[in-house]
């Protein structure tokens, strides 16, 4: 998850006004700085997940907790969208950002909340089902 977090959000970049107007010293910060807060939504919205799921997770509880983590994601993009593009003027989002009502939010980064986790989830339990049966 933090490496696709990383990856996206230097993909993601040129959709964003910052891209066409900070320097490539700023751009490093910003880039470092958004993919810190990925991580610490996604170990917040795993935590959560884990905590709803229970102790056997993810053996079981899985699809649970994987959509609540995903919809925790999501929610927190949109708000967070939100308050730094709308209300606080903090980024700007550029005209080939795809924009998803009735918002305005980005597209980009719902994909990567919707999308990443999803990935990520998947991943870990084929790596945990194949450690399991390995041990068998």
């Amino acid at each position: 998850m933090a490496g696709a977090n990383f990856a996206w959000e230097v993909v993601q970049l040129p959709l964003y006004t910052i891209w066409h107007t900070a320097s490539w010293a700023y751009l490093g910060f910003a880039t470092l700085h958004c993919w810190v807060g990925d991580l610490l939504i996604a170990a917040a919205a795993f935590a959560c997940g884990a905590l709803i799921a229970g102790r056997f997770w993810p053996m079981r509880g899985y699809v649970r907790a994987g959509l609540l983590i995903v919809v925790l994601g999501i929610a927190y993009t949109v708000f967070s969208e939100w308050l730094n593009v709308v209300v606080r003027g903090s980024w700007a989002y550029t005209p080939a950002m795809p924009r998803v009502p009735p918002l305005g939010t980005g597209l980009a980064p719902l994909l990567q909340w919707l999308l990443l986790p999803t990935m990520s989830l998947v991943w870990a339990r084929g790596a945990l089902l194949s450690v399991k049966v390995a041990n068998r």
